[in-house]
């Protein structure tokens, strides 16, 4: 419980009704979470805005308010505080709120297009099987000690993040791991945060509908690195061409990974087969089951962080060996009557459709084929489309186009945009197929002895997004099913 004033403290503010002193046992962005005696910050977003539910937050008990825009009537006996940037400040207030609980722990955030997912959750393994209790927050989910949530989002709101932190360092977390997305850092969803570090994977075409142009999408990105403290340290990929320029202005303690350039930690690959990896970190050979080239990045970048945070080599590798890919993440499915294997990967931009698919092609066998089943999400940036559709062509024997997430657009309209990338020769080794669990379906029959099924786009998801409702369906599930028939 904080007064008002705790709530507020670093950040300008102007109080137009009420009192300060009042004491708040709660915060909330969402007026549908608001409690009695909590405080409702109304911030303006993309699609709505908060000031409109402030009456909303006031009948569920709410005392206070936060806000940019005066409502025309104030309402007795509650008090309203002006900021000049809601959003800016949400994460400050509530990380006031939660007594700051980033400072009680080591927090390291990943960014960057593809990896995010994969080094934050081998790198949780890792830090468990030092010991230690260690918080996650990811998109295939939130896990807070030996507890375990679903995520809904790569970074969740500013006030969620700060509540999550409050809960880890209450069981006893000692490391944090969190994927921060560009969405997160340009809402300051992760405002109020104390960094002990942040790793940079990648970045390529991507959220281009969000931020417009590339160049925007690097300078936010980079934003994250600009503000971390000189307490913290800053990991990137040097194997990436934005790698370096992502701390260029960092305080933070510069250090560096890659497979193929100069780097304080430096990999490289002997042998990628389907059963794993065999690699060499910083001159010792490591045997891991994970799978494809960029995992060995993200095993390299996961070894950088736990160096950067004083753990010694021998006990990082051995450690390190015996971690699982994370859920929808070239998530293997063997058919043995048939002799069949199947992936389901949540590739869902170019670069890693591309990537996953490079990996396939290194590891099939001779005269084995590829059939490439995927689709683009609707709702979102069209110009990815026709890319996904001439990366899947390029690397694959035989391609299904099919629905993604189509949310509020026309699946056929997003199918039409993948099938004008096609050349008139092409046609042949494309079907369109609307209906996902017919498109995966169709792939199981196509499939011969020692071809191999990739099912991109959702990878650990559970569900599709249709007309505004979110319908249960789990690649992985409807994959099984077709192994069981035949």
């Amino acid at each position: 419980m904080k007064t008002l004033s705790d709530i507020l403290v670093d950040i300008p503010h102007e109080l137009i009704q009420g009192s300060l002193e009042g004491l708040v046992e709660h915060v909330a962005l969402d007026s549908r979470k608001s409690q009695p005696n909590g405080l409702f910050v109304a911030a303006p977003g993309l699609t709505t805005d908060g000031h409109q539910f402030i009456d909303s937050a006031i009948s569920r008990g709410a005392k206070a308010v936060v806000l940019q825009e005066l409502p025309d009537q104030l309402t007795e006996d509650t008090s309203y505080v002006k900021v000049a940037d809601v959003s800016k400040y949400a994460g400050v207030m509530a990380a006031n709120f939660y007594d700051h609980p980033s400072s009680d722990m080591q927090v390291i955030g990943v960014t960057g297009t593809n990896g995010k997912t994969s080094i934050v959750y081998l790198a949780h393994q890792l830090f468990a099987s030092f010991g230690f209790k260690v918080g996650l927050i990811s998109t295939v989910e939130i896990r807070v000690g030996a507890k375990t949530l679903d995520a809904t989002l790569t970074t969740p709101d500013a006030i969620t993040v700060q509540d999550l932190l409050a809960q880890m360092k209450g069981a006893g977390c000692d490391y944090v791991f969190m994927e921060v997305s560009s969405h997160a850092i340009d809402q300051h969803r992760i405002a109020g945060i104390q960094f002990g570090g942040g790793v940079f994977s990648n970045i390529s075409h991507d959220h281009l509908d969000y931020h417009k142009t590339f160049k925007n999408y690097i300078q936010t990105k980079k934003r994250f690195f600009d503000d971390l403290p000189d307490t913290a340290f800053a990991l990137t990929n040097l194997d990436d061409g934005n790698g370096a320029v992502m701390l260029q202005n960092t305080s933070a303690k510069k250090s560096s990974y890659a497979l193929q350039k100069s780097a304080t930690y430096k990999g490289k690959i002997i042998a990628n087969e389907p059963t794993g990896l065999h690699i060499v970190i910083e001159g010792k050979e490591v045997f891991t089951t994970l799978v494809g080239d960029f995992n060995a990045s993200n095993l390299l970048a996961v070894y950088g962080i736990a160096h950067q945070l004083q753990f010694e080599q021998i006990e990082i590798l051995q450690n390190l060996s015996k971690v699982m890919a994370p859920p929808g993440r070239l998530e293997s499915i063997w058919n043995e009557r048939r002799k069949v294997l199947a992936f389901v990967d949540y590739a869902h931009t170019p670069d890693a459709l591309k990537k996953v698919l490079q990996t396939i092609k290194g590891i099939k066998g001779p005269g084995s084929k590829i059939i490439t089943v995927v689709g683009c999400g609707g709702n979102r940036d069209k110009t990815k489309r026709p890319k996904m559709a001439r990366i899947s062509l390029e690397y694959s024997n035989r391609v299904i186009f099919t629905s993604d997430n189509p949310r509020d657009e026309d699946p056929a309209s997003i199918l039409s945009d993948m099938t004008a990338a096609l050349d008139p020769g092409e046609y042949g080794q494309v079907l369109s197929i609307e209906n996902r669990k017919e498109a995966i379906r169709t792939a199981n029959m196509l499939a011969r002895e020692h071809d191999i099924i990739l099912v991109a786009g959702k990878g650990h998801e559970k569900y599709q997004e249709i007309k505004g409702e979110r319908l249960p369906f789990d690649d992985r599930e409807e994959i099984l099913k077709c192994f069981q028939m035949n």
